[in-house]
C-alpha cells in the first residue's frame, strides 16, 4: 500500500436503507492512518458510490464507543434520547455519538463538534442512524471492535 493511497482493509457489513442507498462499516487506511469508517453509498441513480454522509474513528474511539452502543436496548422503541459520550479526534475537535430526535424521527448521531480560536460547534461530518436498525447497528460495531482488536490496529 502506497503511503498516500487509500484501500479499504476490511468491509465489516452494511445496512440498507432503501433501494438506492446503504451504510457501510468498514476498516479503511489512508496516508499511513488505519481506522473504522462508517458512510453512506448510493447504489443507483446517476451515481454509486461513497457519499461525503460518513464519519470515521480512530482505533481508541471505536473501542470506548463499543460498549457504549452494545448497552443501547434492542427494542427502537425504548432507546432513550441522550448523549452517550464525547471523544476526542484530534486537538480541537470530538465526535459527539448521541441518540436523538430530528424532524420526528429518532436516530443513533455521530458528529463532528469543532472547538478551537475559530470556530465552537457543529461541523458538517457526520451520520445519522435509524434507530429501526439498532440490532444491525450494534451487530456491526461489535465486528468493527473485534475486527481493529483482532489486527491489533
Amino acid at each position: 500500500m502506497a503511503e498516500s493511497s487509500f484501500s479499504i482493509l476490511s468491509n465489516i457489513g452494511v445496512i440498507g436503507l432503501d433501494e438506492s442507498s446503504e451504510i457501510r462499516f468498514s476498516i479503511d487506511a489512508y496516508r499511513g492512518y488505519r481506522y473504522a469508517s462508517i458512510r453512506k453509498y448510493l447504489t443507483s441513480g446517476g451515481y454509486t458510490g461513497a457519499t461525503r454522509i460518513g464519519i470515521t474513528m480512530t482505533p481508541e474511539m471505536v473501542k470506548a464507543v463499543a460498549p457504549l452502543i452494545a448497552a443501547l436496548p434492542d427494542i427502537p422503541a425504548t432507546v432513550m434520547e441522550a448523549e452517550l459520550g464525547k471523544f476526542a479526534k484530534r486537538p480541537g475537535m470530538s465526535v459527539i455519538v448521541r441518540v436523538s430526535s430530528f424532524q420526528g424521527s429518532k436516530g443513533l448521531d455521530f458528529r463532528q463538534w469543532q472547538e478551537d480560536e475559530s470556530y465552537k460547534g457543529w461541523t458538517k461530518k457526520g451520520i445519522r442512524l435509524p434507530i429501526d436498525k439498532i440490532k444491525e447497528i450494534k451487530t456491526l460495531f461489535a465486528a468493527m471492535a473485534r475486527s481493529l482488536e483482532e489486527k491489533n490496529i
